[in-house]
């Protein structure tokens, strides 16, 4: 299976890059994983953010791979556990779904076009991350969630 993962901008943070290509690295191992950066909107700050999120909503449901299964990190999302989340990875396996998206959108959110589009959602915590934490975060838990499934000694419960 295919895993996309976009975001909204730039990772700015050398400790941030070397965390997320690390675990990159370590996802070739169970599958196929691309990270896809939208740019920052140009002059952004002459833009109301209704505006902006319109434009990155935009360029976020242009990036969004055909036919794949989309979910939008949002607050607003169903909580998992590690061990659920691992779950519906093997679900989507066992569904014969050859792709996976899943968005975080720029530091305003989605548009309501981007919600009206992917509708499905998905929440890392109810506490609040940076745009740049997060893409940390989550690709470690796509890692953690192979190694689930894998019965490798990674995660420990």
């Amino acid at each position: 299976m295919k895993i996309t993962f976009i975001v909204v901008g730039k990772t700015q943070e050398q400790f941030l890059q070397t965390g997320i290509a690390e675990y990159t690295k370590r996802l070739t191992h169970f599958c196929q994983f691309s990270l896809i950066e939208i740019p920052d909107l140009k002059s952004a700050n002459n833009y109301s953010f209704d505006e902006i999120k319109k434009r990155e909503g935009q360029l976020i449901l242009a990036k969004i791979p055909s036919g794949a299964t989309s979910l939008l990190l949002d607050e607003r999302g169903k909580e998992y556990t590690s061990l659920q989340f691992a779950a519906l990875i093997e679900k989507k396996q066992n569904e014969a779904c050859k792709e996976l998206c899943f968005i975080i959108g720029g530091a305003y959110g989605f548009s309501e076009e981007v919600y009206a589009a992917v509708p499905q959602r998905m929440s890392l915590s109810k506490m609040t991350f940076s745009h740049q934490m997060i893409r940390l975060f989550f690709v470690e838990q796509v890692y953690r969630a192979y190694t689930i499934l894998k019965n490798m000694p990674y995660h420990h419960e």
